[in-house]
Parts: structure tokens; sequence; C-alpha cells
């Protein structure tokens, strides 16, 4: 059994930061890649990014040079982490983790990122 533990998010003033957290632990292939998602009332849900168990992210053009994804492999988890800075209003959205490939994988709870002044 996997579980995906989300933590982080809030309220925060246009041009601040936060740092979104994502914990997939139990039976789990460490290699499996994390993708983090958003979405909003406004939007469809759209990939914000993805890191591969080896460090190597890619990211949406409209979060290119603000986010930053990193991880921490151990034998049976996998901790995520997003750094998002210079935040705008656009950013608002619940920011959902994905831990697994090819339709196999667990999601995150959600967590609500407000950024609003």
């Amino acid at each position: 059994q996997v579980q995906v533990v989300q933590s982080g998010g809030g309220l925060v003033q246009p041009g601040g930061s936060l740092r979104l957290s994502c914990s997939a632990s139990g039976s789990i292939r460490v290699f499996y890649p994390m993708v983090w998602y958003r979405q909003s009332p406004e939007k469809q849900r759209e990939s914000v990014g993805l890191i591969t168990v080896d460090g190597r992210a890619n990211y949406t053009d409209s979060v290119k040079g603000r986010f930053t994804l990193s991880r921490v492999n151990a034998k049976s988890s996998v901790t995520a982490y997003l750094q998002m800075n210079s935040l705008e209003p656009e950013d608002t959205a619940v920011y959902y983790c994905y831990f697994g490939q090819s339709g196999v994988g667990s999601w995150g709870q959600g967590t609500q990122v407000t950024v609003s002044s």
C-alpha cells in the first residue's frame, strides 16, 4: 500500500514564497517520478513540473525561473519539495502531487495555495 501525504501551502502576498512537500511511503518504487499539478476553478488541471529519481526536473513555462523541484530518496520513501518564489495571483490553485508513471501511481490529498494581497 502506498501513502502520499502533502504539506505546506497557505496564503501569501504577491511576490512571496511558499514550499510544498509531498511524501510517498509504503510499497513504493523509488524510481518513479514525482509530478506536481495544480487546479483552479478558472482553469483546467495543469502540470506544474516533474522530477525524476536522479533529480532531473522540468517545468511548465509559466513557472520556469520561479519554481524549483527537489526530492530526497530513501529505501522505502520519497519526499519531494516544490519551492515557489515570486508568487503571482495566477498561481492560486489547489496543488497536487502524483507519485507514479504509466498510469500506475497515487495522488496526494491536495493543498491550497492562495496568492493575494
